[in-house]
């Protein structure tokens, strides 16, 4: 009798180390995105093609590749779950460069200084580092602005 419960114990430990790591696994590909897993940006909408915008950036030798893409975001807060989102407008391609592409917004106008680009748009470089820059684009001013991060000096 003792050599049969040598051998349950060790099916049911070799069955509990296989689910330990089918969880690890399954974990890890579902993780959220922007945690260490890129982005899947075949969730993005399709491209609008009556877009001011977009017009704007054909018109300026970019290719829109991708339309807007919605990243949730869970914010613990004190315990408290708040959910929330980030928005990417589009994406956009030049010489082999791929950028992130924000629009201008009449009722949150940006703020044209170190604090205030930073505040507005390093979220985005930080969510997308293999990105070459962000497009901050105002069809209205008729400008398209490039903005790089560079850590450190």
């Amino acid at each position: 009798m003792g050599n049969f419960g040598d051998w349950l114990v060790m099916f049911i430990a070799g069955g509990l180390i296989l689910f330990w790591l089918y969880r690890v696994y399954y974990r890890w590909l579902h993780e959220p995105p922007g945690m260490k897993a890129k982005l899947v940006l075949s969730d993005a909408d399709d491209v609008p093609e009556d877009d001011v915008a977009v017009q704007f950036l054909e018109d300026a030798g970019y290719e829109v590749t991708h339309g807007k893409y919605r990243i949730p975001l869970t914010i613990d807060l004190d315990g408290s779950i708040l959910n929330s989102r980030l928005i990417i407008d589009l994406f956009a391609e030049k010489d082999g460069k791929h950028y992130i592409v924000k629009t201008a917004r009449e009722r949150t106008p940006i703020d044209w200084t170190g604090s205030g680009v930073r505040d507005r748009l390093l979220v985005y470089a930080l969510m997308m580092p293999e990105c070459d820059g962000i497009l901050f684009v105002d069809h209205k001013e008729l400008t398209i602005r490039t903005i790089t991060f560079r850590y450190g000096s």
